[in-house]
């Protein structure tokens, strides 16, 4: 129940609520010595908060309120107010109240925020989990003294996470526990659908998974110029993401030539008959038909159309794959993505007539594209022919060239259209 007496902190909260910045007027602080000084106090005030919170949450956990109410501490704190990251943060502290004394009156004090307190807790729990046999007293009071120091020193969460992770390297390889490095046990992977459906990844793994990673995407992670020879318009990161789907293309073209392991993951797309949303994908839910599109280019993909009560009436074709011969003779036709040059192994193989729109699987009818092209072409306005002369030609969008001259292919990017005729 809320405690609805006047307190001593309602009055200090009314208090701080009144207060306003030194000047409205820049020219009365020139300096802004006056500001900086009232600033600095807002800071103080700001890590006295944080002290405050964590110590009022332990206090709250010890009599299991949130236990009580069918909840947890975390989710008690964020219905109170709190972010979720500040409410992790803040439940985090609180289980280490008491163990942590130094730090602990470095806090009261101000002199360090949440951010740098909740990184010494974890500090120290890294240590103690790299130990074989528990911490002594003695050792304890060490190796919370040094991550104090670092803190006390200037040094940020991230470099005292990283000095106690070295802590605890050195200690597992002088006496026989396992560096951070290799304890899969610490290893997490997650996924989350946005509202805009968008999927945000996190992962932690050990240091030999993560340098497979980091090595297969950096080696997918190259610039492409695009048709008129310009520089890659993309930033490293989308670059680095494109670099993702390559590799999982890949991947599921050689999940596909195992016949002895799992069969190949199949794409769903649901299609209401009453011709509302135009498609739903299983896990991250309505997409467009322009993507619906570009999905029936390469990978298995299977429509499914259903009623009001999301019963399937009708099963669409599932076989619209290029087969091996006819990919290997497009890519002896083609080289490379026909737009940006990218490699073989980094491209589909795209329906010049949608398959959708029962476009023929042959060599007529198809093309290699990499992922990012094979986005602009069904996003972007970018539309493809295929010539008299049996190659496939790009028509760039009316924003790009007004006339939307024909452009070939990236292997023939030295002819003309007039020079064919």
């Amino acid at each position: 129940m809320i405690n609805t007496h006047p307190t001593p902190l309602d009055a200090i909260l009314d208090q701080l609520v009144e207060i306003t910045p030194p000047t409205d007027d820049p020219t009365d602080d020139p300096t802004g010595a006056t500001t900086y000084s009232q600033l600095s106090r807002w800071i103080l005030l700001r890590n006295l908060a944080d002290h405050k919170i964590g110590t009022h949450t332990a206090d709250l956990d010890r009599p299991g309120v949130a236990e009580r109410a069918g909840s947890t501490i975390k989710k008690l704190l964020i219905e109170m107010g709190l972010p979720p990251a500040a409410a992790v943060r803040a439940a985090r502290i609180a289980d280490s109240v008491g163990t942590l004394g130094k730090v602990e009156d470095c806090a009261a004090d101000g002199r360090l925020s949440g951010e740098v307190v909740d990184a010494i807790v974890r500090g120290m729990a890294v240590i103690e989990k790299r130990s074989p046999t528990a911490l002594s007293d003695d050792d304890h009071r060490v190796y919370e003294t040094g991550l104090l120091a670092q803190a006390l020193s200037g040094a940020t969460p991230t470099e005292i996470q990283k000095h106690a992770q070295t802590i605890g390297n050195t200690i597992a390889d002088d006496e026989g526990g396992i560096p951070a490095s290799d304890d899969r046990s610490l290893d997490t992977l997650s996924h989350n659908v946005t509202d805009d459906n968008r999927v945000e990844i996190r992962g932690n793994l050990t240091q030999t998974v993560g340098e497979k990673f980091i090595a297969m995407i950096d080696e997918r992670s190259v610039p492409r110029p695009e048709p008129d020879g310009s520089p890659d318009q993309r930033s490293a990161t989308q670059i680095r993401a494109d670099a993702l789907e390559v590799l999982l293309d890949q991947a599921a073209v050689g999940a596909a030539m195992d016949t002895i392991g799992a069969p190949r993951t199949q794409t769903l797309l649901t299609i209401p008959a009453d011709g509302g949303d135009p498609a739903l994908l299983p896990w991250t839910g309505s997409i467009t038909q322009a993507t619906a599109r570009r999905l029936s280019c390469d990978g298995t993909f299977t429509e499914v159309i259903i009623d009001g009560e999301t019963v399937p009436l009708e099963m669409g074709r599932e076989r619209r794959l290029f087969p091996p011969h006819l990919r290997r003779a497009i890519i002896i036709r083609d080289q490379y993505c026909i737009k940006c040059g990218a490699p073989p192994s980094h491209t589909q193989c795209h329906h010049i007539e949608h398959w959708s729109d029962d476009g023929d699987t042959e060599l007529d009818n198809g093309c290699m594209l990499c992922q990012r092209c094979h986005t602009q072409v069904h996003h972007n306005g970018w539309d493809i022919v295929m010539g008299f002369d049996r190659h496939p030609w790009l028509i760039p969008p009316a924003d790009i060239d007004p006339r939307r001259r024909p452009l070939p292919a990236y292997n023939r990017r030295t002819m003309r259209l007039d020079d064919a005729a």
